[in-house]
């Protein structure tokens, strides 16, 4: 028999394994948003518009309907690169949680809404 603990999977991974990013409605935006405040994705990314980064909106529009999506992006926030949206290398946020990447992605994926 399956411990509590063998059977739990971070959100992200719902969408790896082939269903599709949460709903808007379903994203708790407010804690996103503390998250990518907290990794300081903020100083390259907005939502709206382009910085050193992509906005969010533009990412979610890239990769919407993209089943591999979430576990990409889960890894590419992990371990950071560059080359995908330009030369300027994003930076890896390894001291964030598999949850607290999962909420990230989730958000973006989303659109990004506000809180």
């Amino acid at each position: 028999m399956a411990t509590l603990k063998t059977i739990l999977i971070p959100a992200f991974a719902f969408s790896a394994l082939g269903t599709t990013a949460l709903p808007a409605q379903a994203v708790d935006a407010a804690a996103a948003s503390a998250l990518a405040r907290k990794g300081a994705c903020m100083a390259c990314h907005t939502v709206n518009n382009k910085m050193v980064g992509p906005a969010y909106k533009d990412i979610a529009k890239k990769y919407a309907g993209d089943a591999n999506a979430p576990a990409y992006l889960a890894k590419k926030i992990r371990t950071g690169g560059s080359g995908v949206w330009g030369a300027v290398p994003m930076p890896p946020q390894a001291s964030l949680s598999d949850a607290e990447i999962g909420t990230l992605v989730d958000w973006v994926l989303a659109g990004a809404p506000a809180k």
